[in-house]
């Protein structure tokens, strides 16, 4: 299914191996890891095509489904349930309801969802006339071809949802490696970064950015040394923290960014990442804060990014000192791409040594 502007293979949980390790194994299999092109597999050869979303049924009286997501590595052999996806997150209602996990309603369907990597709520929103889900639609997604139906995603419990809280070094701002920074978790460990102190203007394509071999490398080197500060441990084989060059906004939006994930210029961004930057942004006093350009009256931001442009509504509790985010909105597209049978590659044949 595609979700947002990412796309994976969904299985319910029941027709995975319960085994972590096992499961693991399958699916690197299955996407076609490690390997560049993922030739072998059904993986795209990028990180935002080599996603997969694992749902069932919740136990939990107040949740419909439980949602895991597991980041497949590309070129190397890792499966990371290290941080969630807002992209995928916008397709797993549908897909509940497709399974027959959730029964939907006539006229429009709401999926309350567990965010299995953090614990997080997520409500899905979404249209089944009939009671059946509509994909078709006039809503564009920055990033996406054509249109589709809107899937409106209410996010609550994704503060600290990684690193134990909104501000994981306890401080607005951090000096690290020479660079002012601001490390936020709003649903997304990421390191807020000013293109500009990079030397950078913030408005470069991802494929200048992935070309720059000097670049790239002072962004691992930041994000290691922030995955420290913000309680990650080493985060060398890891996913997160991502880390976002914020830039002033110079197509009618809020902030213009640019991600690595965790070292790739990701082509938009994601959903998680896009409110955790404008979170960090709407902060004073914050890295990036100085460039937020904010319309007159209430609703969402626009979070600008190489593909276009993503609206995210940040709520904070009032008065809250440490700030506190009461809740998140966004809104995306998502739809089937294919039902089927996958053949995953075979096990390599076990030797007596």
């Amino acid at each position: 299914m595609r979700g947002g502007t990412s796309k994976g293979a969904f299985f319910l949980a029941d027709d995975l191996p319960a085994d972590p390790t096992a499961r693991d194994d399958l699916l690197l299999r299955i996407m076609g890891s490690p390997d560049p092109q993922q030739i072998d597999g059904v993986g795209g050869a990028q990180p935002v095509t080599s996603k997969v979303a694992v749902v069932s049924a919740s136990a939990a009286p107040d949740r419909d489904v439980d949602y895991l997501f597991l980041q497949v590595g590309v070129e190397a052999a890792t499966v990371s349930d290290k941080q969630n996806c807002g992209n995928l997150l916008a397709a797993v209602g549908q897909f509940a309801v497709e399974r027959g996990l959730v029964t939907a309603a006539d006229g429009e369907t709401s999926v309350r969802i567990t965010m299995v990597n953090t614990d997080g709520l997520a409500v899905s929103r979404f249209a089944t006339p009939g009671g059946r889900v509509d994909y078709t639609g006039t809503t564009a997604i920055a990033g996406v071809p054509g249109t589709a139906a809107p899937v409106a995603l209410d996010l609550a419990d994704t503060e600290g949802s990684t690193c134990g809280s909104l501000l994981p070094t306890g401080r607005l701002v951090d000096e690290i490696d020479g660079l002012e920074v601001t490390c936020i978790d709003n649903g997304m460990p990421v390191v807020v970064v000013r293109a500009a102190d990079l030397g950078r203007t913030g408005y470069e394509s991802p494929a200048e950015l992935g070309a720059d071999a000097a670049l790239t490398e002072r962004v691992q080197r930041l994000r290691l040394l922030a995955g420290e500060l913000m309680g990650l441990g080493d985060v060398s084989a890891a996913s997160v923290p991502k880390t976002t060059l914020v830039a002033a906004p110079r197509a009618g939006g809020a902030i213009s960014t640019r991600t690595f994930i965790p070292v790739h210029p990701h082509p938009a961004i994601g959903v998680l990442g896009a409110v955790s930057v404008l979170t960090a942004a709407l902060l004073d006093g914050a890295v990036g804060h100085e460039l937020l350009v904010r319309p007159a009256g209430e609703g969402p931001l626009r979070v600008e990014h190489p593909s276009g442009f993503l609206d995210v509504e940040v709520e904070f509790e009032p008065g809250a000192d440490p700030p506190r985010v009461r809740r998140s909105t966004v809104v995306r597209t998502a739809r089937p791409l294919f039902d089927g049978t996958v053949f995953p590659r075979p096990c390599p044949p076990v030797r007596d040594h």
